[in-house]
């Protein structure tokens, strides 16, 4: 990878490198994602946990795999998933059941429609956030839209910032042009296992 480590560098590589992902190499380390995560986080204590919904086409994580696990088992957390907002800009939360119906967005991303009960982010206890990079720090590298960043920002203290990325390997160094704005993960899980921050 090129010594450059600007957002827009690395958001280029990963997604070249995430591209290259056959399926079912996608869904054996969308597997290996969810077994970390209930490997390592206290999953059954959290009243609510917030998961993206994947966009299969961009090879992201597929988070239904935590999604239907946790349904299975009947766990007592209750799910929240969010919906862009038609200024484009902001993100609102809504609950996640078996029953939600859900329709695609512009982006072509699942959302549960608004008539679920909202989600104040101030109730999350951890929050599963897309990236396609993070550095040593736990600043990661995402789409670029600040959606994540100004929602975590809304978040309490102490809610748990938990990475999802398929590819493996270390965090990097520390990425270029962190913002003040940025705000960092707590954890992130790959398929070989757990970096905290």
């Amino acid at each position: 990878m090129s010594s450059d480590l600007s957002k827009a560098t690395l958001r280029r590589a990963a997604l070249a490198q995430r591209a290259a992902l056959p399926a079912a190499e996608v869904a054996q380390r969308s597997t290996q994602l969810c077994e970390q995560l209930f490997q390592h986080f206290p999953v059954a204590e959290w009243r609510w946990l917030h998961v993206f919904l994947p966009l299969a086409r961009r090879n992201e994580p597929d988070t239904w795999r935590i999604i239907h696990r946790l349904w299975a088992q009947k766990l007592p957390v209750q799910l929240a998933a969010p919906v862009v907002q038609p200024d484009g800009i902001s993100l609102k939360h809504y609950e996640l059941t078996p029953t939600t119906p859900l329709r695609e967005n512009r982006w072509a991303i699942p959302e549960p429609v608004p008539e679920a009960a909202e989600v104040a982010p101030a109730l999350l206890d951890a929050v599963l956030v897309p990236l396609l990079a993070v550095d040593a720090a736990g600043h990661r590298v995402g789409y670029g839209g600040g959606f994540y960043d100004r929602f975590l920002a809304q978040c309490r203290p102490g809610a748990l910032f938990i990475g999802l990325s398929l590819l493996d390997g270390p965090p990097l160094a520390p990425i270029a042009d962190v913002l003040p704005t940025d705000v960092p993960l707590r954890a992130c899980l790959t398929p070989g296992g757990v970096w905290r921050f």
